[in-house]
């Protein structure tokens, strides 16, 4: 019966590894890839509260001319 852990052991060498081979971000494609990030937040969010508060102001209508005020 083989060692459970040397499973283990293989997969984190293999993990270890792949991660060596991956190409990582330099700081200043993380840097404009937040700024899109907060400026898409930004937009999503507008548009969002926008969209809230139009829908409110549309219902708080129809709620208005139903109950006669």
């Amino acid at each position: 019966m083989a060692n459970p852990f040397s499973r283990v052991r293989q997969f984190y060498k293999e993990t270890v590894a792949e991660l060596k081979k991956a190409n990582w971000p330099n700081a200043s494609e993380i840097r404009s890839s937040m700024l899109v990030v907060f400026v898409a937040i930004l937009l999503l969010g507008a548009f969002i509260a926008l969209a809230d508060f139009s829908v409110y102001n549309v219902v708080d209508m129809c709620t208005a001319l139903v109950n006669g005020k």
